[in-house]
């Protein structure tokens, strides 16, 4: 009986996790003039801290400013932050450490290649790496989160290297955002 109740909430608890792939976008949307992905207008406001009222500072959806950047893009099976994102890493270090009643989500994402396995502990590796970067920076650890969600949320769908590069990524979310 023990393992039919495990079995249905086993079951329960997979169909409530269960995602919805996102809408496939122009892969060269959101980049600005040097190349570098913008990922400001693809992140967008809501109020998912539970705190009402809450509002971001407009430096953060600014597209003229570096904050408004949020996607270190990474190549095939790496997790290495390439020296192209420093200057956005550094830059919202210097916003968290500045403005620490501010937390972000660091969302590790792969392509579509490999187990869902590997590309789970991926997407944390690169996660991870972002944060590893922000925190020599100076953040404190307690306004980081790292997750990852492996290749469950693509940016773009398909089997070609254009799609890969876009999902091969770490977002960075602050509270009261959400990534689309």
């Amino acid at each position: 009986m023990k393992k039919i109740a495990l079995s249905v909430l086993m079951t329960a608890l997979l169909a409530a996790c269960a995602s919805t792939p996102a809408p496939v976008t122009d892969p060269n949307a959101g980049q600005n003039a040097s190349g570098v992905a913008n990922a400001g207008s693809e992140i967008k406001t809501v109020d998912t801290t539970g705190t009402t009222g809450s509002k971001l500072d407009p430096r953060l959806t600014d597209p003229n400013n570096t904050l408004s950047q949020r996607r270190v893009y990474f190549d095939y099976d790496s997790f290495t932050v390439k020296s192209d994102y420093d200057a956005m890493v550094k830059a919202h270090a210097q916003f968290l450490a500045q403005n620490r009643d501010y937390k972000i989500i660091l969302q590790g994402n792969t392509d579509n290649r490999g187990t869902a396995e590997y590309n789970l502990a991926l997407g944390q590796k690169r996660a991870d790496a972002v944060a590893k970067m922000l925190l020599a920076l100076g953040v404190n650890e307690n306004q980081i989160e790292a997750v990852s969600f492996g290749e469950e949320r693509p940016l773009e769908n398909g089997d070609t290297d254009e799609a890969w590069e876009r999902n091969r990524r770490a977002d960075i979310v602050y509270n009261g955002e959400q990534t689309q």
